[in-house]
């Protein structure tokens, strides 16, 4: 009977040994994941299975686990999950969660010695931020942090240093803490870089829908400027949506740049940003060396990695977040730990623990496993995974890829460059500008008809409109040199372009601002009003404004012999005849004349009349005078009347050989000191705006503008004024009108007027000048204005001239009078000439 007792006894603790052996040679380690990291724990069981089945690494051990699930934002919730499984018994903690909860379970790790890896992850993908973990340089901080630090700032930075960007805009999405890129804030303001930050909600669309409801169009038209230049700082998922939804509603340019920059951006990501986007694309994130031989792609060493993981095809790879592959190289390390300690025979037994009694001891064997969780290393999905003193990972790599301006779909990703923390940037970032190429884009050009610049040259019915002019052969010139092909059509309106009362704009410049053309090209002067909502080239040619006016006309006068003297002066001729005929009537009649016999001639007062007129006209007379005092009066008036007729043949040749009747209109000043010829303007114009700035600006020097807008502005512009420039022309033609324009439209008009009832005054200071317009914030801006002011720089005053040369060779009948340019004329013929023909001309 004693025996039965020992025996029991004996069994009893011969059974606690084989369980405390057994429960030993288990390694368990626990878990906690975010609600919202499913995957996560489905790559932590698919890490674990495949270890298990790795007989080089653990051989008769195998791993179990406990997986828990938490909300990320709630702290004690953690620290409860993480107490279960202490009790438990683990060697090791692995958390996937976010900064809010890491600070508990950090401390809750060194309380009890229980090694923690941490993997911070952030909400839907959104860019972390730096947790800010407290990590001091005692031996108690059991927190490992297996993903590297945020670098996200140093990367920005570099990056936008070498883009040599000054101004630019920061959108991020309302899940990231814009506190995480502080610093880099500071450092762009202390280089004096203009910064803006905006946040990007949820509702997008709604988002958008507010900024045109609530901003002027001056404050749009900022706003897309501002837009030229952005960093989105957002989860991949938003970011495709604020870049759809800002396409569609023209808020970006072709010339925009945005840089977006986040570690968990795929390749599927990349494809379908760069597809969404124009412009120019440049993409920030996280790499990780991939073996270049295919066949060993899922090996790592001695371990084989789940071809579901490793293989970049597989439908489950390419969905991968980063936390996933920081997850599988943790329990990879952690194998690889436990097989070290159990190879050196240093294992430690893991009793349970207790987080809820005061007096709960810690586990007396973690600091061994953290040192050797800490010395060791592996070579995993993520590439080395090792720790530094501080216990953070530092291995880390960015790659930077890019596209160039283009708008077509799928346009080809290139990899610009590479980042890391020790070597910093690898590669060269430029802001390139829009490149010359342009090849197959079409571009929608708006223009107004106006002769020589934009005419129509052939209209067959059916066909489109073909046009001709100076400035459709500067846009043919830009055309054959760039590449691209365009669409023209004329404004609705047939204008400019002004503002309205609701502060839009109508004509041309009104078809570019609401993004209906993509350039704008006519007889269109810069004005600082329109360069506010539309972008211009540089100036391709001088402007001047000039004058239209009448010719006299030419009749045929019946009394132009009496032309050489006055009206007075023949009266007194007149006089002096009838009073030296009455003299000599009187004098014969008082000392009557010697007749000879038979003489039937009488000294009446009629023939002493006719005697006096005969002898003015160089006729003579019948009556014989034979008295010495007659004869000494008739002398006289011989003399007088000799003098008389050499003067009035001289005045008559003089007369007649005069051919151009000097008009006392000669200047603009001339036309503004007169008030018996009216004048005008088309109503609304860039003259009728430069007319009025100048006439009501009170520090203007120069009165001339303001007679000439008391002019203009009679009955608020409606007397004067005309609504387009063919009614001017018109009205100088068949009324007393002069018209004010533009001065090479108005010589072309002159020249090539069939009656040439015409004549221009022209003003020499052009103080602005022709350009192309392009909507604002337009790629093509730089391009053109190099390609359309390098070859020419032209004076608007023979244009006309140009055109007309043009014109009459075309038809082989080439007027060399007609070159009365004072610029070199082979600056301009190579948009409408060849050089063979220029050589023919000159």
């Amino acid at each position: 009977m004693e025996v039965f007792p020992l025996l029991l006894v004996l069994s009893v603790w011969w059974s606690r040994t084989w369980h405390s052996a057994n429960a030993d040679s288990i390694i368990h380690i626990g878990a906690i994941f975010d609600e919202s990291a499913k995957k996560d724990d489905e790559v932590f069981r698919t890490a674990v299975g495949d270890l298990n089945q790795n007989e080089e690494i653990l051989q008769t051990e195998k791993i179990t686990f406990s997986v828990t699930f938490v909300d990320g934002n709630n702290p004690f919730q953690a620290v409860q999950e993480a107490c279960e499984l202490m009790n438990q018994g683990i060697l090791a903690l692995v958390s996937s969660i976010g900064c809010t909860s890491a600070g508990s379970l950090q401390s809750l790790a060194d309380a009890m010695h229980i090694p923690h890896l941490f993997i911070q992850r952030s909400t839907a993908g959104t860019p972390r931020s730096g947790c800010g973990l407290t990590r001091s340089n005692r031996n108690d901080d059991y927190t490992l942090s297996v993903r590297p630090p945020v670098y996200l700032n140093d990367v920005i930075l570099r990056v936008v240093t070498e883009y040599a960007w000054q101004k630019f805009i920061i959108f991020y999405d309302s899940e990231y803490d814009i506190r995480g890129i502080q610093e880099f804030l500071d450092k762009v303001s202390q280089q004096g870089m203009d910064v803006a930050l905006q946040k990007v909600e949820n509702n997008i669309n709604k988002m958008i829908t507010t900024l045109f409801d609530t901003m002027r169009i001056e404050e749009l038209n900022r706003y897309r400027d501002t837009l030229r230049r952005a960093i989105l700082v957002m989860n991949p998922a938003t970011a495709k949506s604020f870049i759809t939804e800002v396409v569609e509603t023209n808020l970006v340019a072709f010339d925009c740049h945005w840089i977006i920059i986040n570690e968990e951006i795929n390749d599927l990501d990349v494809q379908e940003l760069v597809r969404r986007s124009i412009g120019r694309l440049t993409i920030i994130r996280q790499t990780f060396p991939v073996p270049q031989n295919i066949s060993q792609r899922c090996f790592r060493g001695n371990h084989r990695i789940s071809s579901t993981l490793c293989d970049p095809k597989d439908p489950f790879a390419q969905n991968m977040e980063i936390s996933n592959l920081y997850i599988y190289d943790t329990v990879l390390l952690l194998a690889n730990a436990f097989h070290k300690k159990l190879e050196d025979r240093k294992w430690h037994s893991m009793a349970s623990l207790s987080c809820i009694r005061k007096n709960s001891k810690p586990w007396q064997g973690g600091r061994s496993m953290l040192e050797t969780i800490k010395k060791g290393g592996v070579s995993g999905l993520t590439g080395e995974l090792e720790f530094g003193e501080n216990g953070g990972n530092p291995n880390v790599h960015f790659e930077i890829l890019g596209t160039n301006y283009g708008e077509e779909l799928g346009r080809g990703v290139r990899k610009l460059g590479c980042w890391n923390p020790v070597t910093g940037l690898n590669g060269s970032l430029t802001d390139k500008k829009l490149e010359n190429n342009m090849r197959g884009v079409v571009l929608r050009v708006v223009t107004v008809l106006e002769e020589p610049f934009v005419m129509v040259s052939e209209n067959v019915l059916g066909k489109p409109k073909k046009y001709q002019g100076f400035s459709i052969d500067v846009l043919d010139a830009l055309s054959n040199y760039l590449g691209f092909n365009y669409e023209i059509y004329v404004a609705p309106d047939h204008k400019y372009g002004s503002p309205q009362e609701d502060g839009t704009w109508n004509g041309l410049v009104g078809e570019l601002v609401f993004k209906r053309a993509d350039i704008g090209i006519s007889a269109l002067t810069i004005t600082p009003d329109r360069e506010n909502v539309v972008d211009f080239t540089t100036r391709y040619m001088d402007y001047s404004v000039g004058v239209l006016l009448r010719r006299a006309e030419k009749t045929v006068d019946m009394f132009a012999c009496l032309a050489p003297f006055d009206l007075s002066l023949w009266a007194c001729i007149a006089g002096t005849v009838l009073l030296v005929g009455l003299l000599v009537y009187l004098l014969n009649w008082l000392n009557p004349p010697r007749l000879q016999m038979g003489s039937m001639t009488s000294t009446t007062l009629y023939n002493s009349m006719w005697f006096v007129y005969g002898s003015f006209v160089q006729q003579g007379g019948e009556v014989p005078y034979t008295t010495l005092a007659t004869r000494m009066m008739m002398g006289a008036w011989w003399l007088f009347a000799l003098i008389v007729i050499s003067s009035y043949t001289a005045n008559l040749a003089a007369f007649l050989t005069i051919t151009r009747i000097e008009s006392s209109i000669q200047s603009l000043q001339d036309l503004s000191k007169q008030t018996d010829i009216p004048y005008g303007t088309v109503l609304d114009s860039a003259v009728y705006e430069h007319v009025r700035m100048k006439g009501m600006n009170p520090f203007e020097r120069d009165s001339m503008y303001s007679q000439m807008w008391r002019m203009i502005n009679r009955s608020n512009g409606s007397e004067n004024n005309v609504l387009e420039s063919q009614a001017g022309i018109q009205k100088v033609k068949y009324g007393n009108y002069a018209f004010v324009w533009d001065a090479a439209v108005l010589e072309y008009v002159a020249i090539n007027d069939p009656d040439c009832s015409f004549y221009t005054v022209g003003n020499t200071v052009a103080d602005r000048g022709y350009g192309i317009a392009l909507q604002h914030g337009s790629p093509y801006r730089d391009v053109f204005s190099q390609r359309s002011s390098g070859p020419v720089f032209v004076n608007s005053a023979y244009v006309a001239t140009l055109w007309t040369i043009t014109t009459v060779y075309n038809e082989n009948q080439l007027y060399s009078q007609s070159q009365t340019a004072a610029t070199p004329l082979p600056l301009l013929l190579p948009y409408s000439l060849s050089s063979t023909k220029q050589r023919e001309i000159l």
